[in-house]
Parts: structure tokens; C-alpha cells; sequence
């Protein structure tokens, strides 16, 4: 399995006919018209949707999270253009504490507070990371980011998230992702923690050619 990228090793966006089984989301259990909703940001008929695949204890995922989102947010996603929808995809192998982090921010997603515990996990890596039990610290996060945490400890003790985890996973590896970050984008990837710049360029490239269709 390939290492996480450095934030200036970006490989080009690249086409891939596999990636396409990555919309087949499936619904969940519950009555939600969009699956989707409670961990996307922007309109959900945006002209361009981007996932993220990423691993909440990723230190690129973090610093895509803490120095680029927060533009392409302003830029992209707030003016209607971009839907944002992240995707677990936990590497265990090399992250510990990566299940647990994704299980405590599906259960918060349920509430929807998953953006709130998004950037808390996200902000506060360091410390719960490298602790041997990070539950007590990723719950006391879940109740900064507003979640009522006798509801969401029971949700994470039941493990009741853990089936959307790993579809998440599975669909991730489908569409062609070995590392973290990964961005799914209309049909293709782009990998490593890419600058501002790189998603700017893409993303508006991308934007102009689906509205001039439909004009």
C-alpha cells in the first residue's frame, strides 16, 4: 500500500472507468432521502460533486482539512457550485485509531454534527492519536461539537456504524484510492494533499465545461 502523499507529490487527475461503481451509494437503514446529506456540504444539485476518501487520522488529510478546505469551501461549495461528500477510508494498518475516529464521527453524522466533530477530529489530532485509549477524548469532542453523548456512546458502543465504515472502504478501493487523501471527482482521481491551486484549477475547469451544456 502506498504511503500517505506529501502535500507536494499531487499526481494529475486521471480518468478511470472503475471509478464509476463509486456512485453506486447504497441507502441507509434509516428514512434519510440522501443518504448522503448529513456528511455532504453545498447544494445537493451542485453541477460538480466531489468526494473526499479520507482517514481522520491521516496527518495530510489534516492538513488538507486545516489549510485547503476551508478555501475551497468559501469558493466552491458556499457560491453552489461544488457538493462536497466525504468518504471513511480508514488504513488501519497505519492508524490505529482511524476506525474508531470514523465510528465516533458516523454516530455524531446521525445527530448531524458531523461537520462540527469533522474539524475538532481534525483540529485536535495530535492529542487523541497518539493516546493508547482515545474513546473517552473522542467522545469529549463529540460533546464540543454539540452531539448529545449518552446517545452517540451508545451508537458507538453497538457499532452500529461500523457496516457504513466498511462499505465506505470498499467503495473507495473500488474507485481506485490506495492512499489518503484521495478526491473522487466526475470520474476521476486526485490524489495526495494537493494545493489550493491544483483543486482551483481542476475544479473550475470542470465547472465551466458541465454549465456551458446547459446553457
Amino acid at each position: 500500500m502506498r504511503r500517505d502523499r506529501d502535500l507536494d507529490e499531487v499526481l494529475p487527475l486521471r480518468s478511470l472507468a472503475a471509478a464509476f461503481a463509486f456512485l453506486a451509494l447504497p441507502a441507509w437503514s434509516g428514512h434519510q432521502s440522501d443518504p448522503l446529506a448529513s456528511r455532504s456540504l453545498g447544494r445537493a444539485d451542485a453541477p460538480v460533486v466531489v468526494y473526499e476518501m479520507s482517514d481522520f487520522q491521516c496527518p495530510y488529510c489534516r492538513q488538507f482539512a486545516l489549510t485547503v478546505f476551508p478555501a475551497l469551501e468559501r469558493e466552491f461549495v458556499a457560491t453552489g457550485k461544488v457538493r462536497f461528500v466525504y468518504v471513511n477510508f480508514p488504513l488501519p494498518a497505519i492508524h490505529r485509531h482511524a476506525i474508531a475516529a470514523a465510528a465516533v464521527a458516523m454516530c455524531a453524522a446521525r445527530q448531524n454534527k458531523f461537520w462540527p466533530l469533522h474539524d475538532l477530529l481534525f483540529q485536535r489530532q495530535e492529542r487523541w492519536a497518539g493516546a493508547e485509549q482515545p474513546a473517552p477524548y473522542l467522545l469529549a469532542l463529540a460533546d464540543s461539537a454539540g452531539a448529545d453523548t449518552a446517545q452517540l456512546a451508545q451508537c458507538v458502543t453497538s457499532r452500529a456504524t461500523e457496516p457504513e465504515i466498511r462499505a465506505d472502504a470498499a467503495r473507495a478501493a473500488r474507485a481506485g484510492a490506495h492512499s489518503t487523501p484521495t478526491f473522487y471527482i466526475e470520474g476521476g482521481l486526485l490524489e495526495g494533499a494537493a494545493p489550493v491551486e491544483a483543486f482551483r484549477q481542476v475544479l473550475d475547469s470542470i465547472y465551466r465545461s458541465k454549465t456551458a451544456r446547459v446553457r
